[in-house]
């Protein structure tokens, strides 16, 4: 009988290129994110090249020096090709490749690879070709040599890949016909959007740098069955769950997109809609990886993606997850949260006081009542009940009697939201 072998495919092999143009710049942490990058991809990292300048090549994106050095690992390493750490012009990118010889691809390009890869749902895919769409457009000539070389591969992926060949008018079409289509989508978002501001439910927005671990906890609490994967982007698409409190408050938790250094403004973009639901939140939940040595530049670039967004004014509560894996006790610190809490969304540990915060910001966010309500307008309560927490209510001869707390936008005018 013959033997059936299992025949795996090669995976590509790049050799990574990043350029320092400080002393305290962080390169290397950035490099090694790149290497994440690639593989998530799926493909292997097989060296990495550091050029020291005083900015980067205009040109070639690194020196001629530093060009043969790379040309000599590529040999050696029978490597697929390179990925450089910034986004390359057209210009760079032909030149480079000219240079080398090899697949030219950069921190954009792979990035939207990976998100061709992971997105799952319809706007996903859209939002996903419609920056393919846009980046491509300006680097149509350079892309086209770089991707016909080796006629697929990472770059290569998800609906860009077919519109590579097709010319800059039909590109614009297609942009034109994805953002309608996009449009419609969003109308929807904030037909969704003005329910759940109706219903009164607070929305708790997870947000934090990729692989901090917020499907993870949002799975711990709602039991969501999101796919958690210690990979950079491991979900793209956004969740929405229900939860409900110990005092029986209802709260929405929505997971968004991690963010991540030099995340292209292609994306930023095109998931705007879907990152603005942190907009639209009542509390941020900023997640960071604590065992990250970089976690403090993980955390500031988060801030600067939401303050790009427009989120301000939010109140923030700043989860430091993977307190499993810490070997040694660590002062952490955020500043611009209201409050901290260490957990571990994989063993539960933290959570408690994590869900008493949230009750302690949900309760700061409403006002206490003592009122007297009459028979006829015993509606009231029932309101009181579905959006604030009652406290107490006493049955009198003139009325009834209640203690609560209600949101603020209810003080004064509790029958507006029967």
């Amino acid at each position: 009988m013959a033997k059936l072998y299992d025949i795996e495919e090669a995976k590509e092999q790049f050799v990574l290129i990043g350029v320092s143009v400080s002393d305290n710049d962080d390169t290397k942490e950035s490099l090694e994110e790149l290497k994440e990058l690639v593989e998530t991809a799926g493909a292997l990292t097989v060296g990495m090249v550091i050029q020291n300048r005083e900015k980067i090549h205009p040109a070639t994106y690194i020196g001629k020096g530093k060009i043969e050095e790379v040309r000599q690992m590529i040999f050696e390493a029978d490597a697929t090709g390179v990925i450089c750490d910034d986004e390359l012009s057209p210009a760079q990118l032909k030149n480079l490749e000219d240079a080398l010889q090899t697949k030219v691809l950069d921190r954009t390009i792979l990035i939207l690879d990976i998100f061709a890869k992971r997105a799952t749902t319809k706007e996903g895919k859209l939002q996903v070709e419609l920056a393919q769409l846009k980046f491509s457009s300006t680097r149509l000539i350079g892309l086209r040599n770089s991707l016909s070389r080796l006629g697929g591969g990472i770059g290569t992926r998800g609906p860009g890949e077919k519109k590579l060949e097709i010319d800059r008018r039909h590109i614009r079409e297609r942009i034109s016909q994805l953002k309608r289509e996009l449009d419609d989508l969003e109308k929807n978002r904030e037909t969704a959007r003005s329910l759940r501001s109706r219903s009164k439910i607070p929305v708790v927005a997870i947000v934090g740098y990729t692989n901090a671990g917020k499907s993870t906890l949002l799975n711990y609490l709602t039991g969501a069955g999101v796919l958690e994967e210690d990979k950079l982007f491991a979900t793209l698409d956004p969740t929405t769950r229900s939860y409900t409190m110990e005092s029986g408050q209802q709260v929405l938790f929505t997971d968004t997109v991690g963010f991540i250094r030099k995340l292209p403004h292609h994306l930023i973009e095109a998931f705007r809609s879907t990152l603005e639901e942190a907009k639209y939140a009542d509390i941020i939940l900023h997640v960071v990886d604590s065992i990250n040595p970089d976690l403090y530049k993980q955390m500031h670039i988060v801030y600067d993606t939401l303050a790009k967004l427009g989120i301000r004014d939010k109140a923030i509560i700043t989860v430091f997850n993977k307190q499993d894996l810490i070997i040694s006790e660590q002062a952490l610190k955020d500043f611009k949260a209201d409050y901290t809490v260490k957990i571990s969304a994989k063993t539960g540990e933290g959570v408690d006081k994590l869900l008493e915060l949230i009750e302690k910001v949900l309760m700061e966010q409403k006002v206490f009542i003592e009122e007297l309500i009459s028979y006829k307008e015993a509606g009231k309560i029932h309101t009181i009940r579905k959006y604030g927490q009652l406290l107490e209510e006493e049955y009198r001869e003139d009325g009834i009697f209640v203690k609560a707390y209600i949101p603020k936008e209810f003080a004064g005018n509790i029958s507006a939201f029967n």
